[in-house]
């Protein structure tokens, strides 16, 4: 049986038509001889009734609520959808089973908010699949060992669909959402951004660590370590969306050659960031006790510079108070630059070719876009900037290495 996941994210399932055509779209992948498995979010974005964001909202955001308490209620958009979108199937002929995460074998930590998937039971799925059945699975959640539900954070239909991909050795994940694609940009900042055809699980990843909100670092892994495909769509079906592969071009030497012309694939940008500069008062080098002070805090840091002068690096922006509070504790002198953001670059043909950098920093000053601060890998340059730049920043970017060209 050549199965294909399908998951279907929040905004493909929030109207009644909508469903209609994720439905539809299931529908012509039985008659393709294809098997699906449906992996659903819940319906919508915070202020419809049924979204995740709007079913916390009932109690509140004070702290009161434990973790645990809250993957309860956070589990049942879901739930809502899975049964929902299972009567949508029903109506064109089709017997699906709709199926929370735990009676999905999907077995997870006890990180309640954002735990880990550590294996899925594939038998309940099997036998269903057997009985040419449809499983409709929740996304974003699982269950402990202790039998508590558990939820996966951010982005966790998408982890959920990769982990059962990979579990049932699917042929194909399927990501449905209200693009047609991945694009070269933010088409809100860019509006020439252009779909890409096929891209590297490497860049993928790197896209959305780097602020790309289209497929969730984590099921990109997951993907990237089984080799099952992923290919990102439109819900309406339109085009023919973004192949998600270890080789795009299956090696035909296209690839290469396209990336030797073009290194960069595309721009991403993350907002919301805060630049610290922390100096010591007898200016000895105590950046272990920096970095150490924070790991303790729970507080995440970026774009890391460290001299004998001192440590430059990014927080988020919810933290930055916090973190100056804890470094001004301990003595340092800490100076907090507000309201920036991460522009990047992202290519897997950057790796060793000369001047990249250098259009980078052409391309932003020409913006008059101050930088801040950078980092690079070997598939990504990053550039902090001020925050009302950005999309002077992205723009430049986007036109400097011609994305917007087929």
């Amino acid at each position: 049986m050549n199965v294909v996941v399908m998951k279907f994210g929040g905004t493909s399932v929030n109207t009644p038509e909508r469903r209609e055509e994720a439905a539809r779209r299931v529908q012509a992948t039985v008659e393709s001889g294809r098997w699906p498995v449906v992996v659903v979010s819940a319906m919508g974005r915070r202020g419809e009734p049924y979204a995740t964001d709007s079913l916390l909202d009932l109690v509140g955001r004070d702290g009161m609520m434990p973790e645990r308490d809250l993957d309860l209620l956070a589990a049942c958009g879901e739930i809502i959808s899975a049964v929902v979108m299972s009567y949508h199937l029903r109506r064109h002929g089709l017997d699906p089973i709709p199926l929370t995460g735990w009676q999905a074998g999907i077995v997870t930590d006890d990180t309640f908010g954002n735990a880990i998937i550590t294996r899925v039971d594939t038998s309940r799925l099997t036998r269903h699949l057997e009985n040419r059945r449809i499983p409709v699975i929740t996304g974003f959640q699982g269950m402990t060992p202790d039998g508590e539900i558990a939820t996966l954070g951010r982005g966790g239909s998408d982890t959920t669909a990769a982990a059962v991909g990979a579990a049932l050795h699917a042929e194909v994940v399927e990501i449905y959402t209200d693009v047609d694609g991945v694009k070269t940009a933010d088409p809100r900042l860019v509006p020439e951004a252009r779909t890409i055809d096929e891209v590297a699980y490497s860049e993928i990843w790197q896209m959305a660590h780097a602020g790309a909100k289209v497929v969730h670092p984590r099921a990109v892994e997951i993907a990237m370590a089984e080799s099952i495909p992923v290919r990102v769509l439109d819900t309406t079906g339109k085009g023919t969306g973004t192949l998600i592969t270890a080789h795009p071009n299956n090696g035909t030497g296209v690839f290469s050659e396209q990336r030797l012309r073009r290194p960069v694939t595309a721009v991403t940008y993350l907002g919301g960031v805060a630049q610290l500069r922390v100096r010591a008062p007898d200016h000895q080098d105590r950046s272990l006790e920096v970095f150490e002070s924070l790991a303790q805090a729970g507080i995440s840091v970026d774009l890391i510079n460290v001299s004998e002068n001192g440590q430059t690096f990014t927080v988020s922006e919810a933290v930055a108070e916090r973190a100056e509070k804890i470094l001004a504790g301990l003595g340092f002198s800490v100076e907090v630059v507000a309201d920036c953001a991460k522009v990047s670059v992202v290519g897997l043909g950057m790796r060793g070719v000369p001047g990249v950098m250098a259009k980078v920093v052409r391309a932003l000053h020409g913006a008059g876009v101050p930088i801040l601060q950078t980092s690079d890998s070997h598939l990504t340059i990053s550039c902090l900037v001020p925050g009302n730049l950005v999309k002077a920043a992205v723009q430049a970017l986007h036109s400097e290495f011609q994305l917007g060209q087929g």
